[in-house]
């Protein structure tokens, strides 16, 4: 059986704010292992042969990242489809599985999975979704449902119905977030299973159930693609994808349709969806501190600190998150998670830039790192990809002194075209179309001054972009 995965990496979630941001949501960093959660997704359904490679659904400003992270991982996906606009998962599934309907057949099993997730145990959600897999193929949407470990108040849960198979239940019910008490009866009955978002089905039963129970959402999904552009990417086309609702598979689908299934399955899984959550699954010294990165703590206990970069010192603390990133920091006790949404909820309303992006942002050539900014100058790291190069542009408001620190840089300039290499300089005066490419094998780094009255990122006029950015 040739099971195909949709890897869904579209969220943009900042409930592991300052770590997770909108420009770099959590599935594009790593927590438990070395690799991003979008990579380990990927990796826990490779090298089975009853697994496919997968079809990735992404945002459209990451769609860059995950190509370079599935590339550094080694993975070749199907395919990457690109969403232009944020619609929530049920479009993003449409497009996904007319994809696959059209590459593969009707019949084609699909395995569809968030990529934001930790599984400690993919032998056992392997197991479950071919177990899954022998309902879907006699017509039936499957979900994984998670056995509970706890009386947990922050899922959704699924009630299971009557046999399917020897292994595949059929739904009776869906109920949203209980309360504690209800949450406490569901455990005990056994029953219950946690919703994971995870949905094993055949192309066509997709299609043809989002046809009849959402058809606004199908046939703006379907015209999407029919319309894509493509290339490395499959850009779905914006007009067509704008007039989608914006709905969950799950509301669209799932809580309509008379073909919902559910397989029971225990492979440690969470969504971390709080720093809470993190240091609940996280290593931890003897007195239950989850530490990373440059943390010196003495008589905590019960903490999770995280340090990118800085050293952190912490003292007689208890039950607290400390993550300390370059230009922010949280403190906060670990049971107020849902006190964090809106914070950043009020600072995004404040237009604090933490709240969309790190000082060091990715671009499709490569990034940029803010090193530091003042009232008229910004200094700023760039790194240049191997071939690749930043758009031919020009700025209104400031001027540019480019220092080439290692590597090779072909810098244009107005009509001039040279080399500079490294302890090399130049000056881009406002107004001059320039352009810096690196035409080497190795990174290319330059050192960028910024001087002038106005310093955004959106002072970028662009004359050619091999991006295809506005």
């Amino acid at each position: 059986m040739d099971i195909i995965p949709i890897i869904l990496a579209g969220g943009s979630g900042t409930r592991l704010w300052p770590r997770s941001r909108q420009a770099m949501p959590k599935q594009f960093l790593n927590f438990t292992s070395a690799n991003s959660l979008l990579v380990d997704t990927v990796l826990r359904m490779s090298g089975d042969a009853r697994f496919s490679a997968p079809v990735v659904s992404s945002a459209a400003e990451h769609g860059f990242l995950v190509a370079r992270e599935l590339a550094a991982a080694g993975i070749q996906p199907k395919a990457i489809l690109v969403e232009p606009e944020k619609r929530n998962t049920a479009p993003a599934i449409s497009a996904a599985a007319r994809y696959l309907c059209d590459a593969s057949g009707e019949d084609a099993i699909l395995c569809i999975v968030p990529a934001d997730h930790i599984v400690g145990d993919a032998p056992a959600l392997r197991r479950a979704i071919v177990e899954g897999a022998a309902a879907a193929a006699r017509g039936f949407i499957v979900m994984i449902g998670i056995k509970p470990a706890e009386a947990a108040t922050g899922y959704g849960y699924i009630e299971a119905g009557e046999p399917i198979t020897d292994h595949a239940r059929k739904v009776k019910r869906f109920v949203e977030k209980p309360d504690l008490a209800t949450a406490e009866r569901f455990l005990g009955e056994g029953r219950f299973l946690w919703n994971a978002g995870m949905f094993i089905a055949r192309a066509g039963t997709i299609l043809s159930e989002m046809r009849k129970l959402c058809p606004d959402v199908a046939s703006a999904a379907e015209a999407a693609l029919a319309a894509a552009k493509t290339g490395n990417l499959i850009k779905l086309d914006q007009a067509s994808f704008a007039k989608s609702p914006s709905i969950s598979f799950d509301y669209a689908v799932m809580e309509k349709t008379s073909l919902a299934a559910v397989v029971p399955a225990d492979i440690g899984w969470t969504d971390i969806g709080s720093w809470s959550a993190l240091r609940d699954i996280s290593d931890k010294d003897g007195d239950g501190n989850s530490i990373r990165g440059d943390v010196y703590a003495s008589n905590c206990h019960d903490c999770l600190m995280e340090s990118d970069g800085r050293l952190l010192v912490a003292l007689g603390l208890e039950q607290l998150a400390i993550v300390q990133t370059r230009d922010a920091t949280l403190v906060a006790p670990l049971n107020r998670a849902q006190d964090l949404s809106a914070a950043v909820a009020a600072l995004k309303d404040k237009g604090r830039p933490e709240i969309a992006s790190h000082t060091k942002v990715h671009r499709p050539w490569g990034w940029y790192d803010s090193l530091f900014q003042a009232p008229g100058y910004q200094v700023k790291e760039l790194m240049i990809a191997p071939g690749e190069a930043i758009s031919l542009q020009l700025h209104r408001h400031r001027s540019e002194h480019w220092v080439v620190l290692s590597g090779e840089a072909r810098v244009t300039r107005n009509n001039e075209v040279f080399t500079l290499r490294p302890g090399q300089s130049t000056v881009i005066p406002v107004g001059a179309r320039h352009r810096a490419e690196n035409p080497g094998t190795g990174e290319l780094h330059i050192i960028e001054v910024q001087l002038g009255d106005y310093l955004g990122e959106d002072d970028i006029v662009r004359f050619e972009d091999r991006y295809n950015r506005i």
